[in-house]
């Protein structure tokens, strides 16, 4: 069963799959989170689990970072290992002065300056959408628990360090987007959610506020640790509802 990236066997995954960029982050969310947590997969360093939360069973495992890492693992898990589900948890930065540092995007939807959706051979633009159930119960879910959070647009780029910083701050990424009411940036949703579509699964990301490119706050390394706990509650929680 085991694919050029990932080595594991039928069912070692569960139906839903937390993907973090980060392995490390991945190990971290099992053994905090989970019970009877057991390593299914470490190709490459890229760890994944599977464990309990509550009684249902969850996987979590890392996506690297960009486009074409979590565009090689979520495809492999979506057809060759049976996973149903996938919720992208990470990092995003802000593109909007009502979004702050500590905040939670959940992101409906994901504009893109990638290429990514040209294998298709679509004749006009995909649309890059979250699976609805997933969304509604991701939003029941952070309103029980008081969490401050955002529904809207991101933007999944190919790059995170651009060439645009002598441009004035009107021709920047961060107002181009951010006036067309994208809420925050980052660097894996959009392909995603075009692999989720065309397998004919479901996914959704659920991403911490790290920075602000509007203000210039940002979070530091132990308190991105301390507020990124909310966004893997609330994505197991999303989780255990499934």
């Amino acid at each position: 069963m085991s694919t050029p990236h990932i080595a594991a066997e039928k069912g070692d995954f569960a139906k839903t799959v937390l993907m973090p960029g980060d392995p490390y982050r991945s190990a971290l969310i099992a053994e905090s989170f989970l019970s009877e947590a057991r390593l299914v997969n470490d190709v490459r360093g890229v760890r994944g689990y599977t464990g309990l939360y509550k009684g249902v069973p969850v996987s979590v495992m890392a996506s690297g970072m960009g486009m074409p890492s979590i565009g090689i693992y979520s495809y492999e898990l979506y057809n060759f290992f049976g996973v149903e589900n996938i919720i992208r948890v990470g990092s995003a930065g802000s593109y909007s002065r009502n979004v702050k540092v500590r905040d939670i995007v959940i992101a409906i939807g994901a504009c893109t300056d990638s290429a990514y959706a040209s294998q298709f051979n679509l004749p006009g633009t995909f649309a890059p959408v979250a699976d609805f159930n997933l969304l509604e119960t991701a939003v029941k879910k952070a309103r029980e628990l008081k969490f401050d959070f955002h529904v809207g647009n991101v933007i999944s780029s190919d790059r995170f360090y651009g060439d645009s910083a002598d441009l004035p701050i009107a021709e920047q990424p961060q107002s181009l987007w951010g006036k067309m009411g994208v809420l925050a940036v980052e660097m894996e949703t959009a392909a995603l959610y075009m692999n989720a579509a065309r397998a004919g699964k479901k996914a959704l990301a659920v991403c911490t506020v790290s920075d602000s490119l509007i203000t210039g706050e940002a979070l530091s390394a132990k308190e991105r640790q301390n507020s990124f706990t909310d966004m893997i509650r609330l994505s197991l929680e999303t989780a255990a509802e499934l």
